[in-house]
């Protein structure tokens, strides 16, 4: 059995499109590409470093595949990042049948969920997803993630695609490392924790004015 680990980047409004260039994603007028170019430091390195030390496969959806395809089978096998991207075993969630050309790629059609969730049961490294924010809507939707590791960059961003939209179920979850880059990034690993346990800091005794509050409340809708 394997963990599914979400790996992220993104801005303090949630916005994780197209973070290292202007042309990687510019789909729905997104203008601002590239936006964590500029926040790169040593620690953010180690971070990152972390997240590729120890073997996993590489879990994508179909755009971010053909981002990845279109950069690292070329900058060359003394790049550290790209030498394990091309190695590891990349399974990609598609609906199109277009053949998958980077080296050791699996296509993961029809039920997307289902299939992850029967890779998860296997034996094998942990499945790893680098950006693929569609592809994250049904990893939440379904609770298939197991450990969250953002990076948040102290931007807003505004319209753009995020990481939590609505389809997210609620959990709870266990900071169990952050640390601050020297431009202000806060690196942080989150695991499972549980249900959302829910208490009130309202009196005992609520007084009439929010007892005639909650009423206009539920007539409203």
């Amino acid at each position: 059995m394997r963990k599914l680990v979400t790996a992220a980047f993104v801005s303090l409004d949630g916005v994780m499109q197209a973070p290292g260039a202007p042309e990687e994603d510019p789909t729905g007028g997104f203008s601002l590409g590239g936006w964590t170019v500029n926040y790169w430091d040593e620690p953010m390195g180690e971070f990152m470093g972390g997240i590729f030390s120890d073997p996993f496969a590489l879990l994508l959806g179909r755009k971010t595949y053909e981002i990845f395809t279109a950069h690292w089978p070329f900058v060359g096998q003394d790049d550290p990042i790209g030498k394990v991207f091309n190695a590891a075993t990349k399974y990609v969630a598609t609906t199109s049948e277009e053949q998958l050309t980077w080296e050791n790629t699996v296509a993961l059609r029809g039920d997307v969920a289902g299939e992850i969730a029967r890779l998860k049961q296997e034996d094998g490294p942990d499945l790893l997803t680098q950006g693929s924010s569609g592809l994250l809507q049904t990893l939440l939707a379904h609770d298939l993630i197991d450990e969250l590791r953002l990076l948040t960059f102290p931007l807003i961003l505004g319209p753009g695609k995020r990481l939590f939209a609505d389809g997210a179920k609620p959990q709870a979850l266990k900071l169990t490392t952050t640390s601050v880059s020297t431009t202000g990034v806060i690196m942080s690993v989150y695991e499972r924790a549980g249900e959302v346990k829910t208490g009130s800091f309202a009196m005992q005794e609520p007084s009439q004015a929010e007892i005639a509050r909650r009423e206009r409340i539920k007539r409203e809708g």
